[in-house]
């Protein structure tokens, strides 16, 4: 990768980060996942901040989506009001985006459908243009192809390995090589068949489901710790939360704009995305404990399926389920940061006096 294609790739990353840590964007909706989907008659607002495994718009987001997932789909029905900030394994619009779309990933598709009402910024293995952008397009790839359908208002600049232009440019037409050609080998993927949005749903929940599965058979002890200081010091899970989502990106964008620290700043960008969806999943689990022990069950497979379904169905509820999922991210999030931190200076948490100590295999399932 060469120092140009290194800029381009950390400008777009950061651009990325820093809008989703900025004040304004306090008010947009985040949410975590495996899968991430805005149904189809679903509206938005405020925007989206969503970091996920997938990313599907099929609905209306009102404001900015900045996302960090493997793939960021906008569908044919879907529609952002504002810009499209997106780091992905593949990006594709199919859909409407009235305002600027910014994109770091291995792949990046405009559709025959898609239009941009904004500027087109992009870095990544291949780009595809087969759509409607109306104003410039700046483009660093390995292959830049506009077919026969696309029309760009503005300018394009580009530098790329392989450039193929069937479509219509209304501006000027410029090779810039210090854009540098790509960010990467291309991941490209498939646009999305039209599924059944409950079809999503249960595909998130039984994602999220193994996660957890995993979590309770690999690191049953750990995994214990984390669900327990979560539920005994929720505030204290929370404000950890807090520093950890607003204070690892920060200092992830900084060691990014350094240059020579780009590689170990990606690297701790993947592992921070990790780390979110097991907050996100033993979130959901310190729920599920805090629910069965009302009922006087102590069982964590109980807990474990509890907690995602009473989530799944309290996400769906008008303003109140946002604010829902955020207030258990963060739960998840902080007790996960705090466990790790006390392990890692080898003070792991005693058990809570009324809970008495658990065995690893309590609560499996019989053989």
């Amino acid at each position: 990768m060469s120092r140009n294609t290194r800029r381009l790739s950390a400008v777009l990353v950061a651009l990325f980060l820093v809008l989703s840590v900025l004040p304004g964007a306090v008010a947009a909706e985040t949410r975590t996942g495996g899968t991430i989907v805005v149904g189809p008659g679903e509206t938005v607002t405020g925007g989206l901040d969503a970091f996920a495994g997938d990313v599907l718009v099929r609905g209306t987001v009102q404001g900015d989506l900045n996302a960090f997932a493997g793939d960021v789909t906008v569908a044919e029905s879907g529609r952002v009001t504002g810009s499209v900030s997106a780091v992905g394994g593949s990006v594709t619009v199919a859909g409407v985006v009235e305002g600027d779309l910014s994109g770091a990933a291995g792949s990046i598709t405009l559709g025959e459908s898609g239009r941009i009402g904004g500027d087109v910024s992009a870095g990544a293995g291949s780009v595809t243009l087969a759509g409607a952008v109306d104003g410039d397009v700046t483009v660093g790839t390995e292959t830049l192809v506009l077919t026969e359908t696309a029309r760009v208002a503005g300018n394009l600049r580009y530098d790329a390995g392989t450039f193929t232009n069937d479509g219509a440019v209304d501006g000027t037409v410029v090779r810039d090589r210090s854009i540098g050609s790509g960010v990467g080998p291309g991941f490209d993927a498939p646009v999305p068949s039209v599924i059944p949005e409950f079809v999503l749903g249960v595909y998130a929940l039984v994602v999220n489901f193994l996660l957890g599965a995993f979590l309770l058979l690999a690191f049953p002890s750990f995994t214990g710790r984390v669900t327990r200081y979560a539920r005994t010091e929720p505030l204290a899970a929370g404000g950890i939360g807090v520093l950890a989502l607003v204070g690892i990106p920060v200092v992830l964008v900084l060691l990014l704009l350094t240059i020579v620290g780009i590689p170990l700043s990606l690297v701790g960008f993947a592992v921070f995305g990790l780390l979110a969806w097991v907050g996100a999943v033993v979130g959901r689990i310190a729920v599920g404990e805090w629910l069965t022990r009302l009922a006087d069950v102590e069982n964590r497979w109980a807990s474990l399926a509890v907690g995602l379904l009473v989530v799944a169905i309290l996400v769906r509820v008008p303003w109140i389920g946002g604010v829902f999922e955020l207030v258990v991210f963060l739960l998840g999030l902080g007790a996960l940061a705090a466990t790790l931190y006390r392990t890692y200076r080898g003070q792991p948490e005693e058990p809570a006096a009324d809970e008495g100590t658990e065995s690893p295999d309590e609560g499996a399932p019989a053989a």
